[in-house]
């Protein structure tokens, strides 16, 4: 069976992109911060506590009233959401029968007593869902949101919820030289060689790695050519620095490494329109590359995409693709923002 195609988009929930859960209504059993954990849920069934079964997702008691349980996530970058899972792993006989998403944007950092006062809008209405699954759900709705809102009609346990989507970060933040390749600021994967070990979706993640596999790691190349990875960058823009890091990766770093650039999509598949941003070099182990790219102000572009190529393959940490954005990037960023401020939440 065919995965969604939203599955390749970057989780907007997740704690590793600072999504916070910031309201349940209930969370007697298992606590609601589990819901965006990137690790995926785990299960020990000989293990109990003083409320009875540990379960590692949300879980409400047994309604005896009418009503549903809900619980609210602040996702960690805006964005529209293109596809929802609400994944139910080892939640057998305490499952919600039914579950719905809303989607809201509002304004600044409003507390939970503001959420209240929120415009939402459904993004999965009322759908049946099932026990030890997950449950996929497709998005239509084209506005970006801050935060979604989970319903469990009428209670429950979910392990996991993910929201992916196209990050929309507010273009404010993004003037001057900034990440742009960073996924908190708009950059995602579009294509990669291999992913055996570790997801290429890792090297554009916030932070540094802490271990190796927090990075992107292929299996060893047994034949002819090389592994890569392309990333949409946040938008059009010039390239003034890269960061290739191979932190962690000892035995197993590339021998060498080159960074090639392009400015159009339709162009992806044509190698001889990709313009050279670091020329293929040698790469240490355990090392935070930095590269100058163009002349001293004057930086490579317009690029809207990268293609990272290792030779013959390895690991890496962090890809940092530094540089600005176009004019025409922001206004397309801004109106975007504009659009969903105004039917949002306004806080001062």
């Amino acid at each position: 069976m065919t995965e969604p195609a939203y599955l390749a988009l970057p989780d907007l929930a997740s704690r590793e992109l600072a999504g916070s859960v910031v309201y349940a209504d209930d969370e007697f059993f298992a606590e609601k911060e589990n819901l965006i954990l990137a690790s995926e849920p785990v299960f020990d069934p000989s293990l109990f506590g003083h409320k009875g079964k540990v379960y590692d997702g949300w879980e409400t008691r047994r309604r005896r009233s009418p009503g549903q349980d809900a619980a609210i996530v602040r996702l960690g970058v805006p964005g529209v959401v293109r596809g929802v899972v609400v994944d139910t792993a080892f939640f057998r006989g305490n499952y919600p029968p039914q579950v719905a998403v809303d989607g809201a944007w509002i304004n600044g950092y409003p507390g939970v007593d503001d959420l209240a006062g929120a415009h939402w809008r459904p993004l999965v209405p009322e759908a049946d869902a099932a026990g030890d699954t997950r449950n996929h759900f497709a998005v239509p709705d084209a506005a970006p949101v801050t935060h979604v809102r989970l319903r469990m009609i009428p209670d429950g346990g979910v392990a996991r919820l993910r929201v992916h989507g196209d990050p929309t970060p507010d273009p404010a933040f993004l003037r001057g030289t900034v990440d742009l390749a960073a996924a908190e600021n708009g950059g995602r994967v579009v294509d990669c060689s291999d992913l055996f070990y570790s997801s290429p979706a890792n090297i554009i993640a916030p932070g540094r790695s802490r271990i190796m596999g927090e990075g992107w790691e292929n299996s060893r190349r047994r034949g002819g050519g090389n592994d890569h990875v392309t990333v949409a960058l946040a938008g059009e823009g010039s390239v003034d620095h890269v960061e290739i890091d191979t932190s962690y990766y000892i035995g197993n770093a590339p021998g060498s490494a080159s960074l090639r650039g392009i400015a159009r999509a339709e162009d992806l598949d044509h190698p001889d329109r990709w313009v050279d941003l670091v020329p293929r070099t040698p790469l240490q182990p355990d090392c935070r590359h930095r590269f100058l790219v163009g002349q001293p102000g004057h930086p490579v572009g317009p690029v809207r995409f990268v293609r990272l190529d290792v030779f013959p393959d390895g690991g890496i940490a962090r890809l940092r693709v530094h540089g600005t954005l176009s004019p025409e990037a922001l206004d397309q960023l801004a109106a975007r923002v504009a659009l969903a401020r105004h039917t949002g939440l306004m806080r001062p």
